[in-house]
C-alpha cells in the first residue's frame, strides 16, 4: 500500500512538473516541436498593441431589419480587412447599433496600428456588382432590391429581386450568357460565381449551389449589404502602442507570479501536507487553464481576463481552505484520517458549490450582456471557476488519499496530535 502510494505520488509530481515546464517553455525533440502555451493564446488589443474603431448606424430606429444590416456590414468589413492583409482583425457587434473593429499590430509592417488606415479601409459604402464572363458590369447594388435565403425543393438557395432597370439589363445578360458564369462581387471580391441556366427576365431569380443553410444566409446578407449598405458613422478611434501592451502583460505576469509564489509558501507552511497537496493541485489547475485558453480560439486574453484568472485562483485556494479547516475540525473530534477527510469534504462541498455557482451566474450575465474586455473577464472567470472546482473537489481529495497511503499519521502534519488509521 505504502509502496504503491509512493510510486503514484512520484509519478504524479514528475508528470505535473514536466507538463508545467512544457506549457511554460515548450519543448523540441528532433523534428517535433511544442510551442509554449502562452504563445498559442490569442491576446487582446490591450496586450498586443494596435488600434480600434467604433462605428454607429445612422438613425437606427428608422432602419428595417437592423440586425441583418449590421451583420451584412460586418461581413463586408471582414472581406475588406482580409483583402488588406488584416486577417487577425476582430469585428464584433457592440450593443444594438454599433460595430467595433480591432486590428492588432501587423507583424510585418506595423500598419495595423494606424486607426486612420482602418477608417480609410472601412469607411466607404459597399459596392456590389454582377459581372459577365467578359468582366463587364451587368448590375450594380442599386439594381438589387432584396436577397434572401430560402428553401427550394428542400435545398438552401438565395432568392433575389431586381429593380425595373435591373430586370431589363439582367434579362439581356442571362440570354447572352446561358451556360456561362456571372460573377457576384462585393468591393471587387468575388463572393459567388453561379452558372446561368435559364433566361431571367421576370425581375426575380435564384442562386443555386451546394449551399448549407448558413452559407446561403451569408451569401444573401453579402448581396443585400452591397445593395442596401447600412449608413454608419465613426464615433471613436484609438491606438494602443505595442510597448504599452507588452509592458502591461509582463507586469501582470510578474505580479501574478509573485502572488502565486507567496500563496504557495503560505499554504505549505500553514497547512503542511494538505498545503503541499493544494499547491500541486493548483499547478494542475494552471496547466488546464493554459490548455483551454490556447485551445479555445474564440477567447482573447486581455488584462481584465488575466484579472479573472487570478480571481479564480483565489477562489480555488478558498475552496481548499474551507476543506482543510473542516478536515482539521473532524480530526480534533478524534476521527481517523480517512473518516475525517470524507466527513470534511462532505461538509465543505455545499459551501463551496454555493459560493462558486453564484459567481458563475454573475459571470454568465456578464458574458451575455457585457461587451469587449468585459466578456474576456467573464470567460476566463467562468472557465477558471469550473476548473478550480474540479481540482479542489476531486484532484485535491485524491492526492490527500495517496499521502495517507504513505502511512503519515502524525496529527501535527494535518492538525495536531497523533491519530490511528
Amino acid at each position: 500500500m505504502k509502496l504503491r502510494s509512493a510510486v503514484f505520488l512520484i509519478l504524479i509530481i514528475a508528470v505535473v512538473g514536466a507538463l508545467v515546464y512544457i506549457g511554460l517553455f515548450g519543448i523540441s525533440i528532433g523534428i517535433y516541436k511544442v510551442d509554449p502555451l502562452q504563445e498559442q493564446i490569442n491576446l487582446g488589443l490591450d496586450l498586443t498593441g494596435g488600434a480600434y474603431v467604433v462605428y454607429e448606424a445612422d438613425n437606427p430606429e428608422g432602419v428595417d431589419n437592423l440586425a441583418e444590416k449590421i451583420q451584412g456590414t460586418m461581413t463586408v468589413f471582414r472581406n475588406r480587412l482580409d483583402a488588406k492583409g488584416f486577417t487577425e482583425a476582430t469585428i464584433a457587434r457592440q450593443g444594438d447599433d454599433r460595430i467595433r473593429v480591432e486590428v492588432p499590430f501587423n507583424s510585418e509592417n506595423g500598419t495595423g496600428a494606424d486607426p486612420q488606415l482602418i477608417s480609410e479601409v472601412l469607411g466607404k459604402a459597399a459596392v456590389l456588382e454582377f459581372r459577365g464572363p467578359d468582366d463587364v458590369v451587368i448590375l450594380s447594388g442599386d439594381d438589387v432590391v432584396s436577397a434572401k435565403a430560402i428553401l427550394s425543393e428542400g435545398q438552401p438557395v438565395v432568392a433575389f429581386e431586381l429593380s425595373n432597370e435591373g430586370t431589363s439589363a439582367f434579362g439581356v445578360a442571362t440570354a447572352k450568357f446561358i451556360g456561362q458564369n456571372i460573377g457576384i462581387y462585393v468591393d471587387g471580391i468575388m463572393i459567388s460565381n453561379p452558372v446561368v441556366k435559364t433566361v431571367i427576365n421576370t425581375g426575380s431569380g435564384q442562386i443555386e449551389g451546394s449551399f448549407t443553410s448558413e452559407e446561403a444566409v451569408d451569401l444573401a446578407i453579402q448581396i443585400e449589404s452591397g445593395a442596401l449598405p447600412l449608413k454608419i458613422h465613426e464615433i471613436e478611434q484609438r491606438s494602443i502602442s505595442a510597448t504599452l501592451g507588452v509592458d502591461a502583460l509582463s507586469k501582470s505576469i510578474m505580479a501574478g507570479a509573485i502572488g502565486i509564489a507567496i500563496l504557495f509558501l503560505f499554504m505549505l507552511v500553514y497547512y503542511r501536507v494538505p498545503g503541499f497537496v493544494a499547491d500541486l493541485a493548483l499547478l494542475i489547475y494552471m496547466f488546464i487553464m493554459l490548455i483551454l485558453l490556447a485551445g479555445i480560439s474564440s477567447i482573447q486574453l486581455t488584462l481584465p481576463g488575466i484579472a479573472g484568472i487570478i480571481l479564480s485562483i483565489g477562489m480555488a485556494v478558498d475552496a481548499n481552505v474551507i476543506i482543510f479547516e473542516r478536515f482539521k475540525e473532524e480530526l480534533r473530534l478524534g476521527k481517523t484520517l480517512r473518516t475525517s477527510l470524507s466527513s470534511g469534504y462532505h461538509k465543505a462541498v455545499r459551501t463551496i458549490l454555493d459560493a462558486n455557482i453564484t459567481t458563475i451566474i454573475a459571470s454568465i450575465v456578464l458574458m451575455i450582456f457585457g461587451k469587449g474586455v468585459i466578456k474576456s473577464f467573464a470567460y476566463t472567470l467562468t472557465i477558471g471557476i469550473v476548473v478550480s472546482m474540479f481540482t479542489a473537489l476531486f484532484v485535491t481529495r485524491w492526492l490527500l488519499r495517496l499521502f495517507m497511503g504513505l502511512g503519515i499519521k502524525n496529527k501535527a502534519l494535518y492538525g495536531a496530535g497523533r491519530v490511528e488509521e
